[in-house]
C-alpha cells in the first residue's frame, strides 16, 4: 500500500480537479448542466480517485490497472476540453491552461505506469 498523498501525480490531479470545479464548471451553460458539465465533473475527479483506489492495492500490477483507468479518464477530459473550446464555452487562453495541466498529468501517469511495469 502506498500513501497516495505523497504521489506527485495525485497532487497534480487533485489541484487540476479543484481548478476545473472553480474555473470551468461555473461558466458552463445551463443547458449543459446535466450533460457535458456532469460528464466533465465525473471524468475529472475520476483521475485522482483511481490513483487513490489503486494505491490501496497490494501489487504493482493491480495499482497499474487503476493508473490505466486514471489515464483513460485524463484522455476523456482532454477531449471534453477540446469540445467545450470548439463550442466556445471557454476561450483559447483558458483552454491552453487546462490543456497544459491535463497533458502534464497524462505524462506523469504514463511515466509512473512504465516505472511500475519495470520500465518496459
Amino acid at each position: 500500500m502506498r500513501d497516495y498523498q505523497k504521489l506527485d501525480v495525485w497532487r497534480k490531479a487533485h489541484l487540476f480537479t479543484l481548478q476545473v470545479y472553480k474555473e470551468i464548471l461555473p461558466i458552463m451553460p445551463n443547458e449543459e448542466k446535466f450533460a457535458l458539465t456532469q460528464q466533465i465533473r465525473r471524468a475529472t475527479y475520476s483521475i485522482p480517485l483511481n490513483i487513490v483506489e489503486g494505491s490501496g492495492k497490494n501489487t504493482d500490477k493491480d495499482f497499474t490497472s487503476y493508473l490505466d483507468n486514471a489515464l483513460g479518464s485524463a484522455k476523456e477530459v482532454e477531449y471534453a476540453f477540446i469540445l467545450i473550446r470548439d463550442l466556445n464555452y471557454i476561450n483559447e487562453d483558458l483552454y491552453a491552461v487546462v490543456n497544459k495541466s491535463i497533458n502534464e498529468i497524462k505524462a506523469m501517469l504514463i511515466a509512473f505506469i512504465k516505472f511500475l511495469r519495470g520500465g518496459k
